[in-house]
Order: structure tokens, then C-alpha cells, then sequence
């Protein structure tokens, strides 16, 4: 009996914008390098069904896009199917033309047949030419008369290694709405409900998901399937470890899938990255894409590294992210045609085999930020690969809109990700792990930012007393540092009142560049520029008419590092345009801090050595079963 490795399906909303990563009716060109959109025929009123759609009368609809092609060459490296049979049922006059994809995104023509009547066209493909990359998809042109496109799926005669299901775990807080939409969807997919254990929800918020009007009928609907535990906010890693526990006692459960809670689902990404997982030849932790939720053809996130020498993650050509389906779509952009091998993933939607989880334990008590990348690594040392699977996504709100790195989480970004360096780093004294964050500081002072160096230098203080306090202070670590807040005026958002709020010399506008050009000072002249700002700061006090009034005013995007520190004060928009920020140097809180900061630093170089011995020591403990159920306990 063949078993579906893969659906072709089409968006759930009735949204044009979904529209090119399901279906492409449009035809392009390309000039000096770059796609151009000749025709434009999307039409989503062609779209009849989550399984069907019209083709028009003499029109060409490729599915070769981000959700309908077939990811051949992760399957050819990652698993042992090597055959391949592609179905297409049809209604009417048209031409079946199936295409292949080399690494470097050069199309191939595999095979074209002509369909008349309803008939149904088996395609018997081979995976033996995909080791650098490479996707195959198929076109479909209508005569002069309109087709229907009545389904399609890529199957395969292979077993899959691992017959189990997978339990979902979705974390919570205060998100009931994204929730109730998530468990929905979830409900009416009855095909990957035939996949799923149990539906874990873990409420750590007050405004519960069960509270809400509509959470009887979603109940109903997925009823033993779905279990909700409530239990205090212990952050996104408290809230996934109690999912990873409480999968591992259930035996019908080969895997977890984790999802966070502000996401919108596809549930065909679902089904596909459990299957994935089942066919893995080595156990693999199976992660998905993401994209934006408030600008939903772009993605923002796929194979996901951590670099060794700086220890910092990034994607794999992040210099190309995000991508826009709706300007450059699959078939017209190269780079998305390679394979990308990843070292993590992160869990807005990520599935992990129980045999990993019983391998390498549970998540870090971290809370929120690295725990993702850091149980990845640990995985990888371990054995066990993570797979950024292209064709399994979602839709997350973004970080665009966000500036986590100065509000309270800068207190998470840097603890984890050197408490993560310590455990994994594979350079000695984590290379130029150090470095960067103490260039982390010195940035945030010249810009006045001063909270969320405050909250670094706790994080370095709590790193140095060892591995104890992360779970010590799980769940007091974030109000702890909210309350710090209010020390700091600079994180007083200054809403709309209908008076604006000006600066004594206006606003500053600069030259609109490229994403990702900027023009900042570097080598020689960037040392020059630290040197006189760090000189400048210490001896000269703001002048007081700067102090009373905010001297210049920048839009969020243009207040970069090497701008600020030119004035003594300045007004600020915040992220996500609710307000404006006003900073203001405070030489003291500057001197201070720039002591704090090297001694800190120099402290924890010197030994690293034997921090990184205490932590790799403790981390088999800090992550078992045995002591997340101990914190379970006690916060119940």
C-alpha cells in the first residue's frame, strides 16, 4: 500500500497573498538577473477547494511553489526513499508537463502527457540526482476548453523506519485567540489527526484558553485527543519541557511537535514533518520554516546555524532574508533550490523524536531565548541531526515590529547564549564569544541605553555564581527584570497624546539604502570613532538644555549606534510604532557601567575554563525528567 509523503493543497483563507506559495499562474522573466513578472493571472476565485482548482481555458498553472513542490533533495540525503510515484487526478483538456530542479536551480523537463476526460496520471520518479539540491514539481496547461484540477500527492511503496505518532505540545501565554484558531485548524484535518496522540496545551497565562466562548466547540470536536495543563509562567523552555514530559509516558508517542502559541498553521506542515520524521534513516529532530504573519508571502526564517568562532546564530544567506514569494517565487529564485543543511531550528514549530528526548533530555531551564539552538546542539553532539524541512511552515509574527534586545529579555539573550557557549562551544574560551558581547555593551552605552546593560551585567553575575541559579530562579529571573524597568527612564514609552513630542533640532533624515547596506565606520575608522565616543562620554557631561529637552529625533531604523552617540540626548520611535523613547546620557550610569563591564568580562575569560567544566558537569541534571518534574511539582 503506497503511503503520502505529500499533499498538494491550497490556502485555507481566501487571501491573494497566499496565493504564490501554494500556485503560480503567472508567467515571468528574467532581466539583468533578476525575475520579472510578464503576465500576472492569479486569480484566487480558481481555487474551488483545499484539494481543487480551475485552470483556464488556455493558461499554464505551475505548482511549482513553496508548498506544492516536492522537496526531493532533502528526501534523497536524509532518508532512504529512493522511488517516487506523483499522482494527478484532472477533469478535462489539458497538458501535465513535470519538471525537476538542479541544485543551482536550473529546470529540467522530466516528462509531459496529455489528459483528456476525468483520469487519474501516475508518474513513476527516481531520487538518485538530488545530493546538492533540487525540487520537482509539476505544470499543468489547460486547451481551449477550462480543466479542473481535482488533487495530486507524491506517495511511496518504502515502510517508513518509525510507525508511531506524535504528540503535539503548544506552549501558552495570554495568546487564547492565535490558540482557539490553532486547535480549529487542527480539527479539521482529519488527516493529520490520524497522526496525532495527543494535543498538549500549556496554559501559562491568566486569560485561559478553556475560558474562552469557543473552546467547548474545539474541545468536542478533538475530544480525548486534547488535554490542557495549566502551571505559572516558567517561559517558553518550561512550557515545551512539560510537553516533552508528558509525551515521553505516552507509548503511542514516537515524537513531539512543538508550536508556539502566536502562529497561524498550515496543517498539511504538520502531517508532512511527521512523516519526514517516520522516514528519517537516523533519528531527526524535523523543523519548519517560518514566515511573516503580518506579511504573510515573506519568509523570515529556514536552515538555521550557529557560527563557532562568534557563537551567534544566524540563517543560512541572511543577507537574502526575508524573501518575498510574491515578487521572486520558487521556480524564479535559485537560492531556494539548494540544499541547506541547518544546526538548529527554532520552536516555533519543531519535532523531536522521544528517542532524543530519552537521549539528550529535556530543554535548558533557560526560559526563553537559545533554548532551542542549545538543545539542537546538544542533540548534534549527540548524534542526532536537525533538518530545516522546506515545504513545512508557518506563519509567526516577526521580529520586525520587535526590539528584544533592550527591553527585558536582554537579560535572556545574553545569559543563555553564553551559558549555551559554555556547554557547546568548540573554540577555546568560546573564541570571539567574549569579545562580542562586551562590544554588545559598549554599544548599548554609547546609545544610552543603559537598562539593558544593567540587565546584561545581572546575567553575567548570575552566569559566574554557576549552573545552580538557572533553575533557582526560572520563574523570578523575567519579573525581576521588568521590575528593573522602572530604575531607567529610557524604557518609558511616551504614547500619542495629540500634543507631538519634538526635539530641539528636529528630526534627523538620512539616505534610504538597500536592506542590509549601512553605512557604518569600519576598520581603522571604526576603531577611531569607539576611541573618541568612549573618550567623549567619560569626561564631558550633557549640556543641560539637552538634558530638558531631547536634542535630535530619529526614526527607529536610523538611531544605529553610530549616530547616537553624537548627541547628548535624543527622541527615539519605538519598534513597533506605539510610541517614542527618550534617552539621555548619564555619565555616571556610563562610567559605572564601562567598569562593570570590562571587570565582568575579564572575569568571565579568565575562567571560562573551569565554568564550562561546572555547567557540561550539571547539564545532564539541570535537564532530565526527573528534575523538570521536581519543578513542575513545586510551581503546581
Amino acid at each position: 500500500m503506497p503511503h503520502v509523503l505529500q499533499n498538494v493543497v491550497f490556502p485555507h483563507d481566501r487571501d491573494p497573498d497566499l496565493l504564490p506559495l501554494y500556485a503560480d499562474p503567472e508567467t515571468w522573466s528574467v532581466i539583468d538577473e533578476e525575475p520579472v513578472r510578464v503576465s500576472n493571472r492569479a486569480h484566487i476565485g480558481d481555487i474551488l477547494g483545499r484539494h481543487t482548482a480551475r485552470i483556464v481555458a488556455g493558461q499554464r498553472v505551475s505548482l511549482g511553489t513553496y508548498f506544492n513542490a516536492f522537496p526531493a533533495s532533502y528526501w534523497q540525503h536524509w532518508t532512504a526513499v529512493r522511488q517516487v510515484t506523483l499522482t494527478v487526478r484532472t477533469e478535462g483538456p489539458c497538458t501535465i508537463l513535470v519538471y525537476r530542479s538542479t541544485g543551482s536551480g536550473v529546470r529540467q523537463r522530466i516528462e509531459t502527457r496529455e489528459s483528456n476526460g476525468i483520469e487519474s496520471n501516475a508518474f513513476d520518479l527516481v531520487l538518485d540526482q538530488y545530493s546538492d539540491g533540487g525540487w520537482i514539481w509539476f505544470d499543468l496547461v489547460a486547451d481551449d476548453k477550462d480543466a479542473l484540477f481535482l488533487g495530486a500527492e507524491w506517495t511511496t511503496e518504502l515502510d517508513p523506519v518509525r510507525s508511531g505518532k506524535a504528540s503535539i505540545g503548544i506552549t501558552t501565554f495570554n495568546k487564547p485567540d492565535y490558540c482557539i484558531w490553532t486547535l480549529t485548524n487542527l480539527a479539521e484535518a482529519p488527516d493529520v489527526l490520524e497522526l496525532v496522540d495527543r494535543i498538549f496545551l500549556i496554559d501559562q497565562g491568566d486569560r485561559r484558553v478553556d475560558a474562552q466562548p469557543e473552546f467547548p466547540q474545539v474541545a468536542a470536536a478533538l475530544g480525548e485527543t486534547l488535554r490542557v495543563i495549566t502551571q505559572p509562567n516558567l517561559g517558553g523552555s518550561g512550557g515545551f519541557a512539560r510537553a516533552m514530559a508528558e509525551t515521553l509516558d505516552r507509548p503511542e508517542s514516537d515524537f513531539v511537535q512543538l508550536l508556539d502559541d502566536d502562529v497561524r498553521l498550515e496543517p498539511e506542515s504538520v502531517r508532512r514533518s511527521i512523516v519526514f520524521g517516520r522516514y528519517a534513516s537516523t533519528p531527526t529532530i524535523v523543523g519548519a520554516h517560518m514566515f511573516d504573519l503580518l506579511d504573510r508571502p515573506k519568509l523570515h526564517a529556514w536552515a538555521e546555524v550557529v557560527d563557532d568562532e562568534p557563537f551567534m546564530w544566524r540563517a543560512l544567506y541572511q543577507e537574502k532574508l526575508p524573501h518575498d514569494f510574491s515578487a521572486s517565487n520558487l521556480r524564479q529564485t535559485p537560492m531556494l533550490h539548494k540544499r541547506l543543511d541547518a544546526d538548529y531550528n527554532g520552536w516555533w514549530m519543531c519535532l523531536i523524536p522521544t528517542e532524543v528526548i530519552r537521549a539528550v533530555g529535556l530543554a535548558l531551564p533557560a526560559f526563553i531565548k537559545w533554548d532551542d539552538a542549545e538543545y539542537c546542539l546538544r542533540a548534534r553532539d549527540a548524534g542526532y541531526p536537525t533538518v530545516s524541512v522546506p515545504g513545512v511552515a508557518l506563519w509567526h509574527v516577526s521580529w520586525v515590529g520587535k526590539d528584544d534586545s533592550i527591553d527585558w529579555q536582554a537579560y535572556f539573550h545574553a545569559r543563555n547564549r553564553i551559558v549555551a557557549g559554555l556547554l557547546h562551544s568548540r573554540v577555546p574560551r568560546g573564541g570571539r564569544l567574549l569579545r562580542h558581547s562586551r562590544r554588545v555593551d559598549l554599544k548599548h552605552l554609547m546609545m544610552m541605553q543603559y537598562y539593558p546593560v544593567a540587565l546584561r551585567h545581572r546575567a553575567l553575575r548570575d552566569i559566574l555564581s554557576g549552573p545552580e541559579h538557572m533553575r533557582a530562579n526560572l520563574a523570578t529571573a523575567m519579573p525581576a527584570a521588568r521590575a528593573l524597568a522602572k530604575d531607567f527612564s529610557e524604557t518609558h514609552v511616551h504614547k500619542d497624546t495629540g500634543v507631538p513630542l519634538r526635539s530641539r533640532r528636529g528630526r534627523q533624515v538620512f539616505k534610504h539604502r538597500p536592506q542590509n547596506e549601512f553605512d557604518n565606520p569600519t576598520g581603522l575608522q571604526l576603531r577611531w570613532f569607539t576611541f573618541v565616543t568612549l573618550v567623549s562620554h567619560w569626561f564631558h557631561a550633557p549640556r543641560p538644555e539637552n538634558v530638558a529637552h531631547p536634542e535630535v529625533e530619529f526614526g527607529k531604523y536610523d538611531a544605529h549606534w553610530w549616530r547616537l552617540p553624537l548627541y547628548d540626548s535624543a527622541l527615539v520611535s519605538a519598534a513597533d510604532g506605539s510610541g517614542k523613547n527618550i534617552y539621555i546620557r548619564d555619565r555616571a550610569k556610563y562610567r559605572h557601567m564601562l567598569v562593570d563591564s570590562v571587570r565582568l568580562h575579564r572575569r568571565l575569560r579568565r575562567e571560562w575554563p573551569l565554568l564550562s567544566r561546572r555547567y557540561r558537569k550539571a547539564q545532564p541534571e539541570m535537564t532530565s525528567l526527573e528534575a523538570w518534574r521536581h519543578t513542575f511539582g513545586e510551581s503546581s
